[in-house]
Formats: C-alpha cells, sequence, structure tokens
C-alpha cells in the first residue's frame, strides 16, 4: 500500500494483524517492566562521568576549530546549493532537488546519523559558521545573561514550525516554499544568535536540538570533565540533564509523528481532515501534540507524587526516558520514506539544474526502486522500533527512578510505564491506520 506522506514523496507500509501487533507490543512493555522491578534493583547504567576515553589525538582533532570549521563551511555550500536550486532548477517539484533534500535526505538521514557519529548538526551547522562572520555587528551579545533561563523551549518551538510546514502547509513541496524557509529560517536563527551569543543555537536551533537529542543515544559521549568517550548508550540517555523545555522538545516529537499517522487514517480524512485545509491540519497537530503533553505530564506528576516527590519536577526529571521512544516513532515513520524515496536526491544530484544533457554521476535517467526494501522488512523495522523504543524507555524510566529515590516501589512508576504502554498502543494503532 503506497500513503501519500511528509512534504514530498510516498511511505510504503504492510498491514500487518493489528491485533497481534497491539497485544504483543502491551506485552513487552509490562513483561519488561517485571523483569526491571524483579531483576534491576540499583541502579546499572552509570552516569555523566562514565565511559572509556578516546585517544586525545583523536579529541584534539573533533574538537579542533579547523575541523568543525571545514564541516560547517561544507554543509554552507550544499545549503546554498539547494537554495540556489530551489529558486532556479526544475519547477516540477518531482525533478527539483531542493524539497527531496530538506524533506527526505536531511530530516529523515539526521536521525542514523546522529546514532552513528552523535550530534552531527552542532559540529556542521552552517549557521554558526554564518554567525561568526557577522557578530562582529555586535560585539557583545545583549541578552546573554538571559538565554540559560530559556532552556530548550526555543527549540521546541522551532521544531514545530517545521513539522507544521513539513506536514500542514499545502504547498510545502513547492520549490519556492523551501527556498523562503531556509532564508527566513537562517536569518531568524543568525539574528537572534547575534542577540543571545553563540549558544543560542544549542538551545533555539531545531535541528540542531533534535540531533543532539537522538545522539543521546549514541555511543559517543563527553564525560562531565569534557573528555570524549564510548560508552553504554542508556548511560548517554540517562545522564541527559533535565533542562527546562527538553520535555517540551520530546514531546513535539512525538506528537507530531502522531498526528503524521492520524492525518493518514479514514477517520482523519473522512472526518475533521476533510478540507484538507491549512485551519484543521494545524488544529489537528496541536491537538495531538497537546494530548501528547498531557499523557505525559499525568503520568509523570502522579508517579511523582506516589513516591512522595516533587510532582512539579517530574516531566523534566523524566523527559531523557522518553527520547527512546520519540526516537522509535521517529524511525517507524520515516525509514520507509529514507530508503526508497531517499534514492530521489541520488539521481537528481546528478543534474541539479535540469540542464539537457547534463548526467554528473550518471543517475539522472534512474528510477526510485521500490524493491530496494521488501515490505515485510519495512513492516518489521516499523513495528520494531516502536517496541524496543518503549522497552528501553520503560528501562530508562526504571534507572531514574532508582537514582531519584532510596528505595524505588513498583507501585510509583505504574503511572507511567501505564502512559508508555498508551504511547505504543497508540503509536501502532496511528501507524497503520486503525
Amino acid at each position: 500500500m503506497i500513503v501519500l506522506a511528509h512534504g514530498v514523496g510516498s511511505r510504503t507500509d504492510l498491514p500487518i494483524p493489528i491485533g497481534f501487533a497491539l497485544y504483543g507490543a502491551g506485552a513487552a512493555i509490562l513483561v519488561s517492566f517485571a523483569v526491571l522491578v524483579l531483576f534491576w534493583r540499583t541502579p546499572r547504567l552509570g552516569g555523566s562521568g562514565s565511559g572509556r576515553p578516546l585517544p586525545g589525538g583523536v579529541q584534539r582533532l573533533l574538537d579542533g576549530a579547523p575541523f568543525r570549521r571545514g564541516l560547517q563551511a561544507a554543509a554552507l555550500a550544499v545549503a546554498a546549493l539547494v537554495v540556489a536550486v530551489a529558486l532556479w532548477g526544475p519547477a516540477d517539484t518531482d525533478r527539483n532537488l531542493a524539497p527531496w533534500v530538506l524533506y527526505v535526505t536531511f530530516w529523515a538521514g539526521l536521525v542514523p546519523l546522529s546514532l552513528l557519529v552523535g550530534p552531527v548538526a552542532r559540529l556542521a551547522n552552517p549557521l554558526r559558521l554564518l554567525h561568526r562572520g557577522l557578530r562582529g555587528l555586535v560585539p557583545r551579545a545583549p541578552g546573554v545573561a538571559r538565554l540559560p533561563a530559556l532552556g530548550l523551549w526555543p527549540a521546541a518551538a522551532s521544531l514545530l514550525v517545521f513539522v507544521w510546514l513539513e506536514l500542514v502547509y499545502p504547498g510545502r513541496a513547492e520549490p519556492v516554499t523551501v527556498a523562503v524557509f531556509l532564508i527566513g529560517y537562517a536569518v531568524v536563527q543568525v539574528g537572534l544568535a547575534l542577540w543571545f551569543g553563540e549558544d543560542w543555537f544549542a538551545q533555539g536551533d531545531g535541528f540542531e536540538a533534535y540531533s543532539t537529542l537522538i545522539a543521546r543515544l549514541s555511543p559517543w559521549g563527553r564525560r562531565d570533565d569534557g573528555r570524549l568517550v564510548l560508552r553504554n548508550p542508556l548511560a548517554n540517555a540517562i545522564a541527559t540533564p533535565p533542562s527546562p523545555g527538553l520535555a517540551p522538545l520530546v514531546v513535539v516529537l512525538l506528537g507530531s509523528t502522531a498526528f503524521d499517522g492520524l492525518s493518514r487514517t479514514v477517520f482523519w480524512q473522512t472526518g475533521p481532515g476533510a478540507a484538507n485545509d491549512t485551519l484543521s491540519g494545524t488544529l489537528g497537530l496541536l491537538a495531538m501534540v497537546a494530548i501528547v503533553a498531557v499523557l505525559y505530564a499525568l503520568g509523570t506528576r502522579l508517579s511523582g507524587r506516589m513516591a512522595g516527590q516533587d510532582p512539579a519536577v517530574q516531566p523534566a526529571r523524566y523527559a531523557a526516558t522518553v527520547i527512546p521512544i520519540a526516537l522509535g516513532y521517529t524511525v517507524a515513520h520515516y525509514f520507509s520514506l529514507l530508503a526508497l524515496d531517499g534514492q530521489t536526491t541520488w539521481i537528481l544530484i546528478s543534474n541539479p539544474f535540469g540542464i539537457d544533457g547534463v548526467d554528473l554521476f550518471g543517475t539522472y535517467g534512474n528510477r526510485v526502486d521500490l524493491t530496494a526494501v521488501s515490505s515485510d522488512a519495512i513492516a518489521l523495522v516499523q513495528v520494531g522500533a516502536i517496541i524496543v523504543g518503549h522497552v528501553i524507555g520503560v528501562t530508562l524510566a526504571h534507572e531514574r527512578a532508582l537514582l531519584s529515590a532510596r528505595r524505588a516501589r513498583a507501585s510509583d512508576q505504574l503511572p507511567l510505564v501505564v502512559v508508555m504502554v498508551l504511547f505504543t498502543l497508540g503509536g501502532l494503532g496511528l501507524l497503520f491506520g486503525f
């Protein structure tokens, strides 16, 4: 079954028996929780000071200015090419490289890249290079003292703007839309960085914060003393500082993927979303984000109250435990898009401006190979990603509970576990249009 999805392209899904998937997923979460309660009685993952240090020479290379400036310059050149193609390339969306690069290769590809090599969007962020070249205009960032209080709220807001563009805006696939967004995003982000200082990008650039969030489940981390280390990805995740806005950032990711699934159901297409307009899409996206936020807040606050802890701090304290759940949803929703429609980028790159007779890499006449990944493999990855993500989330939540209390009772964790089961069932149900 082929369904329209995202900014461009299609996504292929295999509807497997939904009852089997739902019951199996719910059972996996509950069994995992029972095993953890019985056999995982003390913290085991290690903290932010754990890990095997990388050789000093490797760290000097990776942290060195030449390496980072080189990555940023290369990324800036690619971004400039994408904008140029969007403005002066083929008018036909299917033959214009820009939408495919933004919505498929970059957005969907950022996940596996961040998992493999760490927070790549931070290292290669071209906006940091632009800011460095322009910061002489504002030698002293006037708002630098106010930046820490903002936390990751600006990143959550900017990420919400992008997923709205990708999932709601009717003209999202038009090349000119891509150009306007990229230029506007760069102007806003660099302008705010000039006001708040370069640290703004870590807190306000949605793509950089998203990559950093996903990289929390990579094997690469940084100890408290600044040393780059190789360590258990779960230890990386549990060491995530509970910054203000971290929970909203994760909620936006969960809510947007939930809306992506909802928008393809018969219920939505024949009911609230029948008009297929900007208003209904915007309200639907905001509603799904709000539902996820309410469920998450209720689960964490109730768990905290039952444990005799301050309920107000629980959403931030447990936000890192939801990272694998958000990752599982993201993989489930974007795997086939990247594997299949991602081929279009490599086809069109041979002739980005659509000039007759140009075929730089000999791929311009190729067609997307829909057999590159079987439908069985796609279904397995989708279901597996959601279930594994939730199992890891339950594990991290249990570890967090052990770290937060001298004696963590199983009953104290039940509200959050129930919410995770609901997320699992809802995610699978929406994924397969149930």
